[in-house]
């Protein structure tokens, strides 16, 4: 009962406020401030941080359900959303001391700092140990200077966690991260990318350039980076797993619908077998991702291991995202290649759900490992 009250609040929301605007601001690429300005009211940005430092602090598949929801939508909210919540803030909320926690988790939860996670750069993203983004420690912080890439929430952010390396005495590298707020000198956004899709989110590169950060900005032990962005990763395949499903339901159902109105031959195109088949295959598949994404979840919050699932989860959810829109669009015939339809921006947003929070190739990795490891 309480998941579909959620699916049912999430729902009524995005259908009022997301989708008379999901089509504007996807052909403007604009960030709709005064739809978030809304969400922030509902605690959308504090969704699982703790209700102490002003979060919803809900279970994960409620909050898949909402990732969904805003995706089935405007998947690219459901994006920012979704990158803010898990490899924004949870990284915090794991590995931050409390004093970190109190200072920078409050305005997250409110959406006043929206984060972006920053470990993609020119010659780094599968291989997280390729970063070249340099940290020196100095008498009173850091400075760091480097460029991130394709940066989820770049235009946007208000805390940017950024993956820098660091070496020790020895000469030894290591990896550590840092909250770096917008406001700090030597902080710069790059243009806003011209994607193919989420083209509502101001994806962007982020600059550093002599970048002074406190000691009280570096996020967990030192030399933690690389665990700290495998831990976020798995929670942000939660969330990006959610996110293909919802495009995937929003192509599934524009198809049921414009297969009952179009006519062909004198009767409507669902009647014919072929359209059968593939509204079948679809609503099969969405079924199927979704019973692995709530697994991943229900493991999630009983405090298990869950990166094996989550990998599963998003690996197979983007595959039935881009199999969905496809063949939404076939359904369509010529008018799914007409912008004036939803699904010709469902089937540009689904293909990156293949490709952010770790390729397909990555999560095959992820789970073969897993596989062997429980064989030998």
């Amino acid at each position: 009962m309480k998941h579909k009250l959620v699916r049912k609040t999430v729902r009524d929301f995005s259908e009022a406020e997301l989708g008379p605007i999901a089509h504007e601001i996807d052909r403007d690429a604009r960030f709709p401030w005064q739809v978030i300005e809304k969400m922030r009211v509902l605690n959308y940005f504090g969704l699982q941080i703790p209700r102490k430092y002003g979060g919803a602090e809900v279970d994960s598949i409620s909050y898949a359900i909402t990732i969904e929801e805003l995706s089935k939508v405007c998947a690219s909210i459901g994006l920012c959303v979704t990158v803010h919540n898990s490899v924004g803030a949870q990284p915090i909320k794991s590995f931050g001391t409390e004093k970190q926690k109190e200072c920078f988790l409050p305005p997250m939860a409110s959406g006043e700092r929206i984060g972006a996670f920053c470990l993609t750069e020119a010659n780094a993203g599968s291989d997280a140990s390729g970063v070249e983004t340099n940290a020196v420690e100095v008498e009173d912080g850091y400075i760091i200077n480097g460029t991130k890439i394709f940066v989820t929430n770049g235009g946007i952010c208000g805390y940017a966690l950024i993956f820098a390396t660091m070496t020790t005495g020895a000469g030894k590298p290591f990896t550590n991260v840092f909250i770096v707020e917008k406001e700090m000198a030597g902080f710069s956004v790059g243009e806003i990318e011209d994607l193919c899709g989420m083209r509502a989110n101001p994806v962007s590169s982020l600059f550093l350039e002599d970048c002074k950060v406190p000691f009280d900005n570096c996020l967990g032990q030192p030399g933690s980076g690389i665990k700290i962005a495998l831990t976020a990763l798995d929670s942000g395949r939660i969330g990006i797993a959610a996110q293909a499903l919802g495009i995937a339901q929003g192509a599934f159902e524009a198809a049921i619908k414009y297969s009952k109105e179009r006519q062909q031959f004198k009767k409507p195109i669902s009647s014919f077998q072929t359209i059968q088949n593939y509204l079948a295959d679809m609503a099969t598949e969405i079924d199927a991702g979704r019973l692995l994404l709530y697994r991943a979840c229900a493991l999630k919050d009983e405090n298990k291991p869950f990166g094996t699932e989550a990998a599963m989860a998003k690996l197979y959810c983007s595959s039935v995202a881009n199999r969905t829109t496809n063949l939404a669009m076939q359904i369509h015939g010529g008018y799914g290649y007409s912008k004036e339809y939803d699904v010709e921006r469902y089937f540009r947003d689904a293909k990156v759900t293949e490709i952010y929070e770790g390729t397909s190739e990555v999560q095959r990795l992820v789970i073969s490992r897993a596989v062997l490891s429980q064989h030998t």
